[in-house]
C-alpha cells in the first residue's frame, strides 16, 4: 500500500509492503523511506471536511494528531517541533493538526480535555498519546518506540548543549538552555542544566539564583544538589592555573587539590578515584579530608547514582 494524501487521494511515498497491524503501528522495520519529503506532503490541517479521510489514511500509515488551540502558549512551542520531526521522518507518519477551538465536536469525540494533546493513531485506533509540550529530546524518545529514527537526524538542542559543554564552550550551552527554559518553564531539568552551564562559565552567583528559584522538591533533589556541590567544590578548589602550577608535585596536598578540581569540574569519577587513592596512601592527610570529601560527593550525586553505589562499595572495602 502507498501512503495516501487524504486531501487529494494521491500517493505520497513508495508503497509499504506489509499492511498487517504491526506495520500499521510503525515498527522500525516497516518505516517507509520517502526520500526528500516536502512539508505539505506530510502535514495537514484536520477538520470536519477531512477527518474521515485521515482516519482511513491511518489504515495505511500512522497519523500523529496534534490537538492545539490558538490561545495555548505551550502549543505554540510544541507545534514547530512536531512539524520539523514530521518532515525529518520523511513520511513515516502524517502530522494532522486539529484546532480544538474551531472543531469542538471532533475534539470531544477524541476525548481531548486539555491541550496540547498528541495522539498516535493507527488502523483507525489510538496507539499512544502524550499531553503537554514535551521537549524535543523526549518527543524523539517517544517516537522511537514506534519509528526508526532517520539516519541523518540532526542533534537535538540538548545534545548540542552537551557537546558545547564538552568542548569548553559554556556560553553556547548556556544560551541553548536559556532558550529551552523559556520555552519549557516547567521542565525544571533545563533550569538545573542552565545552572550547571553558568557554573562552567564562571557565573556561580547566577547559578545559585537559578537553583534558589526552583520548587522545593526540585531544589533539594540530587541533580540540583550536584550543581550546588560543583559550586562549593569550585570555591574550595584551586584554579586551573594554580593546578597547572603544581607541576610534577605528587605529595598528598597536590593529589587532594587535583582531585578537588576534577570534582569541581564535574569529572566526578576521576575525582572519586583520586580521593580513594589518597585515602590508601595517606589516610591521615587533612584530618581524613579524602574520606570526608568522598562522602560530600556521594551526598551531592545522590544515593542511587551509579558512581555513588560503586564508590561506596570501594570505600567500604577499603575501610573494612
Amino acid at each position: 500500500m502507498s501512503i495516501i494524501d487524504p486531501r487529494t487521494g494521491e500517493a505520497l511515498t513508495a508503497p509499504i509492503e506489509s499492511d498487517d497491524a504491526a506495520s500499521a503501528q510503525a515498527s522500525p522495520e516497516s518505516a517507509p523511506t520517502g526520500g526528500d519529503v516536502r512539508r505539505e506532503d506530510v502535514i495537514i490541517d484536520l477538520d470536519a471536511s477531512n477527518i474521515q479521510q485521515v482516519l482511513e489514511a491511518s489504515m495505511q500509515v500512522p497519523v500523529l494528531l496534534d490537538c492545539w488551540a490558538p490561545w495555548c502558549e505551550p502549543c505554540k512551542n510544541l507545534m514547530p517541533v512536531l512539524e520539523k520531526l514530521a518532515v525529518e521522518y520523511a513520511g513515516a507518519f502524517l502530522l494532522a493538526k486539529l484546532d480544538v477551538e474551531a472543531n469542538p465536536e471532533i475534539s470531544g469525540q477524541l476525548g481531548v480535555r486539555s491541550v496540547p494533546d498528541v495522539k498516535l493513531v493507527s488502523q483507525g485506533g489510538l496507539v499512544d498519546s502524550f499531553q503537554g509540550a514535551l521537549p524535543e529530546k523526549e518527543i524523539r524518545e517517544w517516537l522511537g518506540r514506534y519509528f526508526q529514527a532517520p539516519a541523518d537526524a540532526p542533534p537535538s538542542p540538548e545534545e548540542q548543549a552537551e557537546e558545547s559543554l564538552k568542548a569548553g564552550d559554556a556560553a553556547t550551552a548556556r544560551e541553548i538552555y536559556q532558550t529551552l527554559t523559556s520555552q519549557y518553564p516547567e521542565h525544571y531539568a533545563y533550569q538545573v542544566s542552565l545552572a550547571n552551564a553558568l557554573v562552567a562559565e564562571g557565573r556561580s552567583d547566577e547559578a545559585h539564583s537559578v537553583l534558589d528559584n526552583l520548587p522545593p522538591e526540585e531544589r533539594d533533589a540530587a541533580p540540583a544538589r550536584g550543581v550546588r556541590a560543583s559550586i562549593t567544590f569550585g570555591e574550595q578548589a584551586l584554579s586551573h592555573d594554580e593546578i597547572a602550577a603544581l607541576g610534577e608535585r605528587d605529595d598528598s596536598e597536590a593529589q587532594f587539590q587535583r582531585a578537588l578540581r576534577h570534582v569541581a569540574d564535574g569529572d566526578y569519577e576521576t575525582g572519586l578515584e583520586a580521593l580513594l587513592a589518597l585515602m590508601k596512601s595517606d589516610r591521615a592527610y587533612g584530618d581524613d579530608a579524602a574520606r570526608k570529601t568522598l562522602l560530600q560527593v556521594f551526598d551531592a550525586l545522590g544515593a542511587d547514582h551509579p558512581l555513588t553505589v560503586a564508590y561506596r562499595r570501594k570505600l567500604f572495602a577499603l575501610l573494612y
